[in-house]
């Protein structure tokens, strides 16, 4: 059997897209590696690391997940020149697809919830991209893949196509930066990765990768309430829904295909108010502003170090600085909002000042 060519118009661009990619990657230095200073832990023996993910080009850690996509796609023969890509997305995601679109002179929508912050959405329209708008989170789905068959274009869908995108074996990807950042350090081999769930395509990257290199490393998985992921990964039943997150950018109200339970050692599920409370107490520990699902995983950090120390079990925990708080100066960091959104926080903040002490 004869397989029909390429056209050559369309080998060629498609070519010229994943240069422009890899070359926008090598114009990119890696993520840095925050140590934590908490003495009282550090006294112990656990130490405590943030893998800051928000000085990417597009700020947050969805730039590498935007980046692999693309990637993903082009090599799939699913882009081509002007194909319109569409996507659903609380943000993060959108933005940084926007990003890799304007990259490579194509249109792109975002499909969205109207709660999301208007820092993102203004941040997608910088990069070129137009915004549509739903009602509740569980409508981008569907409407994502309806908007992408009416123009023609591609429905890049992250949660089902983040888990295998990436190439877990390394490859640049985040746990290989992540083990070759830690190899000095005191704990070199980490006990415990922490890390949020929007897709599950991080935890899915990092548990391959721990168990393909065969480092003594558990994954924790930090789920914000109202999420769908700690259920099921206590049951196994993909059927399940729940009210979805509004820590935003981690939770789901339904079982994403990207979220391999198998693949996570420990789910600690978080309440909103422990979220923000964290968020602030990481904020002024670090003298800048974080985002709220890095609190959620501070606060995962933080149960499992105690845990350790109770123990007396030595080890350093690691976990995402996840993007940059300035996109939720009106939101998660204005007290009114705050308090409008999940009432009164300060017995939260005082559990997460004594953790920290």
């Amino acid at each position: 059997m004869t397989r029909a060519a390429r056209p050559a118009r369309a080998a060629s661009w498609q070519t010229e897209a994943i240069r422009r990619i890899e070359a926008d990657y090598q114009r990119s230095a890696d993520t840095h590696l925050i140590p934590l200073p908490l003495p009282m832990l550090a006294a112990s023996g656990i130490d405590l690391y943030l893998k800051d993910e928000s000085t990417h080009p597009t700020g947050s850690l969805k730039h590498r997940l935007a980046r692999s996509l693309f990637l993903y796609a082009l090599c799939n023969g699913w882009i081509r020149e002007g194909t319109t890509i569409v996507e659903a997305s609380s943000g993060s995601t959108a933005v940084s697809e926007a990003y890799f679109a304007r990259l490579l002179g194509l249109p792109f929508v975002a499909v969205m919830p109207r709660l999301t912050s208007p820092e993102k959405v203004a941040q997608i329209g910088f990069h070129g991209g137009e915004c549509h708008f739903v009602d509740h989170a569980s409508q981008v789905y569907d409407e994502a893949r309806a908007l992408a068959e009416r123009s023609g274009g591609h429905y890049m869908d992250q949660f089902t196509y983040a888990e295998r995108a990436t190439d877990w074996r390394g490859n640049n990807n985040i746990a290989q930066s992540m083990f070759e950042q830690m190899a000095h350090e005191r704990h070199p081999v980490p006990a415990w990765i922490v890390v949020g769930a929007g897709t599950g395509g991080t935890s899915a990257t990092i548990g391959r990768y721990v168990r393909y290199r065969c480092h003594d490393t558990e994954v924790c998985v930090a789920d914000p309430e109202g999420s769908v992921f700690g259920a099921y990964w206590r049951t196994g039943d993909a059927s399940l829904t729940a009210p979805g997150s509004r820590i935003e950018g981690i939770g789901r109200p339904r079982v994403e295909a990207s979220f391999i339970r198998t693949l996570v050692d420990r789910m600690i599920e978080v309440p909103n108010a422990d979220s923000v409370a964290a968020m602030r107490a990481l904020s002024a520990l670090l003298g800048r502003k974080v985002g709220p699902s890095t609190g959620t995983n501070l606060v995962a950090m933080l149960a499992l170090a105690h845990e350790m120390r109770d123990a007396g079990r030595p080890g350093a925990i690691l976990s995402l600085l996840c993007d940059a708080g300035e996109r939720y100066l009106p939101s998660y960091h204005d007290v009114d909002w705050v308090r409008e959104a999940f009432g009164d926080v300060s017995a939260a903040e005082r559990r997460i000042e004594s953790l920290l002490k």
